[in-house]
């Protein structure tokens, strides 16, 4: 089972921001998060760090990856998992979120992950439960777990060169506007000494971008160049209330990543995308598939990885409290 001391000074009580976390609070999930990579020590039946804990996965929004990795995870740790079916609970008979997380709270839980459509849900929640609160996305504001297995899995990929992530240029690109994967991962990026781009259209840029610590590209050759990584982001054509691109496939010829825009890179440019692809929207099939450059199927592996990093971690913070 991985050795706790390295967390004695792991203090967040919450993970609702990548502001919650400073640069050791994520150097030690970092660090932690590697070691559960090994699969041996993920299904150690020995690892039971969350023994007799209640982990409550309350998803409001559709999930595949992070809300069966949460559950994964919790499980791999030895804590007792609840999924809550929202379109089965007295959410969909109008029960307000306060009054589900009153109703949570009576059961003491001892972790409880929340995604939600609504930006400061997790937040509000926090507020009204005494266990610790995990947001696994709310609405266009955050998604520090992403961010946090997105950094695990490229310190991972860059091991030959140390696994520091200090000095790298990381451009992200696409549908950053409605992106709360892109503003956990630029908080993160820019505590651990990344340069980070933002590429996209302006009408896929927010407004503010240029004060988020960035560079901002509206063209992919400036924008890629000389770049370690690109992140590619899904087109939320759910959040878009309007038209914000003439059609997916001028999209794709102007903003896709395809072999003539990677070339715009360093030759040995890795390539991420949170998921679910868009495949011939924002990304090609045959660099989505190329296991020399793509590191998305690691992400998926590493999302375990890192989740059982962050229930180990606040479990212990809520021991000591």
């Amino acid at each position: 089972m991985p050795n706790a001391r390295g967390l004695a000074g792991f203090n967040p009580r919450h993970l609702l921001s990548i502001a919650d976390l400073n640069r050791l609070d994520i150097e030690m999930l970092l660090e932690l998060g590697e070691t559960y990579l090994d699969l041996s020590v993920q299904k150690d039946s020995k690892n039971s760090v969350l023994a007799g804990k209640t982990l409550i996965n309350l998803f409001f929004e559709n999930s595949t990856r992070t809300e069966k990795s949460f559950e994964l995870a919790g499980r791999r740790l030895g804590a007792d998992v609840i999924n809550m079916a929202i379109a089965q609970s007295s959410v969909a008979k109008g029960e307000t979120l306060l009054d589900t997380a009153a109703t949570l709270n009576a059961m003491n839980p001892d972790l409880l992950v929340i995604r939600h459509g609504a930006s400061g849900a997790p937040a509000l929640l926090a507020q009204k439960v005494s266990c610790a609160v995990i947001n696994a996305g709310d609405g266009m504001h955050e998604h520090p777990t992403q961010a946090l297995l997105d950094a695990l899995c490229l310190r991972q990929a860059v091991q030959e060169d140390g696994g520091q992530l200090d000095g790298l240029r990381i451009a992200i690109c696409g549908d950053i506007l409605h992106s709360r994967v892109a503003r956990s991962n630029v908080q993160l990026l820019n505590i651990l000494g990344c340069e980070v781009r933002l590429i996209g259209p302006p009408t896929l840029l927010p407004a503010d971008a240029d004060r988020w610590g960035v560079d901002v590209f509206h063209d992919m050759k400036t924008g890629l160049e000389g770049c370690d990584a690109i992140m590619m982001l899904r087109l939320q054509l759910e959040r878009m209330g309007g038209t914000f691109i003439p059609s997916k496939r001028e999209y794709f010829h102007f903003y896709g990543l395809d072999r003539a825009k990677l070339a715009y890179a360093k030759p040995d440019a890795l390539v991420m995308h949170p998921g679910p692809m868009n495949r011939g929207v924002e990304i090609s099939s045959d660099i989505a598939d190329d296991p020399d450059i793509s590191l998305i199927t690691k992400q998926v592996e590493a999302g375990v990885a890192m989740r059982m990093a962050i229930l180990h971690a606040l479990s212990l913070r809520g021991d000591r409290a």
